[in-house]
């Protein structure tokens, strides 16, 4: 697999960190030029093509802006990776709708912004991309996260939609859902409550790479037969 995306151009939201960073490292190591908003230097040393530009994906004025820069930058986008997300927890008796507005306006709206920024772009490539990062929570539920499992609920619908609109452009849409991950949290910041009763058949919880390795598969020539699917990466932690 190795260049597979070498002539590519890949945009990368949420990629500050986590599963965000992993994909986008996997991309630029795969040959894709990325646009991220945290590790181009790292990938920079690493010989591969990357460009920072930031933007808050519920600001579409922000989101334009965004991808004029990068498309001037590298001449187009090829692949689109809705990453950005917010994952709170709040009971629903004392949520607000600013609250509720907070979580799905990063992940739903964000996601339209991009897409609709990145569109024409995609259309011009011949053979255009977009992946979309769902969530498990979306398909087992979970207690005090209503807005997020909606709103990466949503994505799945978003998905299906665009696979079946932008097929005709030759544009592949999927979404990949991780399971529980292993990865670190702030000080201070509690493990989500439904983590506790999600158990792993292959007996350990993802990585940052795991996620990374499915979304630069869907992201390349071996995937062209694979749209408007939903691929769960979670070692057995939910079958569906």
């Amino acid at each position: 697999m190795t260049q597979e995306l070498a002539g590519r151009v890949a945009l990368v939201t949420g990629a500050g960190r986590n599963i965000g960073r992993a994909i986008a490292l996997a991309l630029a190591d795969a040959g894709a030029a990325v646009v991220i908003n945290a590790v181009a230097g790292e990938i920079e040393r690493a010989g591969g093509k990357a460009f920072a530009v930031t933007a808050d994906v519920v600001d579409a004025a922000a989101v334009q802006k965004m991808v004029d820069a990068a498309a001037a930058r590298f001449g187009g986008i090829d692949v689109l990776v809705n990453n950005a997300a917010v994952r709170a927890e709040q009971p629903l008796e004392t949520m607000t709708l600013d609250d509720w507005r907070a979580v799905t306006g990063i992940i739903l709206d964000g996601a339209f912004n991009c897409v609709k920024a990145c569109l024409p772009h995609l259309k011009r490539s011949g053979a255009g991309v977009i992946v979309n990062i769902g969530g498990l929570s979306s398909h087992t539920g979970a207690a005090r996260r209503p807005h997020v499992v909606t709103a990466k609920a949503g994505l799945l619908g978003f998905t299906r939609a665009l696979a079946h609109e932008l097929a005709p452009d030759k544009i592949r849409v999927n979404t990949v859902t991780p399971g529980v991950m292993a990865q670190a949290r702030p000080a201070g910041q509690p493990e989500p409550q439904h983590h506790a009763i999600v158990r792993s058949l292959v007996g350990r919880r993802g990585e940052p790479a795991d996620i990374a390795a499915a979304v630069r598969f869907l992201c390349g020539p071996q995937a062209s037969f694979i749209t408007g699917q939903n691929i769960h990466v979670n070692g057995g932690m939910f079958l569906g």
